[in-house]
């Protein structure tokens, strides 16, 4: 896409373990790329799955400030094995709401096939 983009990985225990700042990438979009990563290892799903819980009339309207605040839009994807278990997560920041997801998507994949 050649794109800036930050993008972050975390581990099931939702620790940071690695974390990449291309040139140009926006400062401000490092958090978000963490708490995409971050929410998405904390519930085993995609980031902005959690939307539906939290939106107004959801059934857990302001979970989002749970956990030291979660990111509830796309980016933030669940890095799963070939046995569809979660191994970890990662989060992109960067571009546009869909350009973060289509990243982070390629990212998980990828990583999900990277040897251990």
């Amino acid at each position: 896409m050649a794109l800036p983009v930050n993008i972050a990985v975390f581990d099931t225990g939702a620790n940071l373990k690695t974390f990449v700042r291309m040139d140009g990438a926006l400062l401000g979009s490092a958090d978000i790329a963490m708490a995409k990563a971050r929410t998405s290892a904390l519930f085993q799903l995609d980031s902005e799955a959690l939307f539906e819980y939290c939106k107004p009339g959801g059934t857990s309207f302001g979970l989002e400030n749970s956990n030291g605040g979660l990111v509830v839009f796309a980016g933030g994807k669940p890095i799963r094995n070939a046995e569809g278990v979660v191994v970890g997560a990662v989060g992109v920041s960067g571009g546009s709401v869909a350009q973060d997801a289509e990243i982070a998507q390629a990212a998980a994949v990828a990583l999900a096939a990277a040897p251990a």
